[in-house]
C-alpha cells in the first residue's frame, strides 16, 4: 500500500517550492506530480491536426516522493504516514503524530 495517493494534499518538504500545499495529480514509481509546484515552461510545436497551436506552455513535472509530505489539517503541517490493520482486515493510512485515521 502507497503512502502517498492520487487526490492527497501534500505540502513540500524541500526545494524551491519549500512550503507549497497541492494535490496530487499523478503517482509514478517513485515521484509524484503535484498541481502547482514544480513547473516549468516547455515550446509545444503547432499541430494542426488537434488545433493545438504553439508557443509556451506551463508544465508541471514530477518530484520525489520523499521531498514531500501529506498535509494533516488537525497541526496545519506535513505529517508521516503509518499504515495499520484494523480489527475487521481493511489496511488504511494514518497520521503517526496523532493517531487519526486517513482512509475511511
Amino acid at each position: 500500500m502507497k503512502k502517498i495517493k492520487k487526490g492527497d494534499q501534500v505540502i513540500v518538504l524541500t526545494g524551491k517550492d519549500k512550503g507549497r500545499r497541492g494535490t496530487v495529480l499523478r503517482v509514478l514509481d517513485d515521484r509524484v506530480v503535484v498541481e502547482g509546484v514544480n513547473r516549468v515552461k516547455r515550446a509545444v510545436k503547432p499541430n494542426p491536426l488537434k488545433g493545438t497551436t504553439g508557443g509556451f506552455m506551463d508544465k508541471d513535472m514530477p518530484i520525489h516522493i520523499s521531498n514531500v509530505a501529506l498535509y494533516n489539517p488537525a497541526i496545519g503541517k506535513g505529517d508521516r504516514v503509518g499504515i495499520k490493520t484494523l480489527e475487521d482486515g481493511r489496511r488504511v493510512r494514518y497520521f503517526k503524530s496523532n493517531g487519526e485515521v486517513i482512509d475511511v
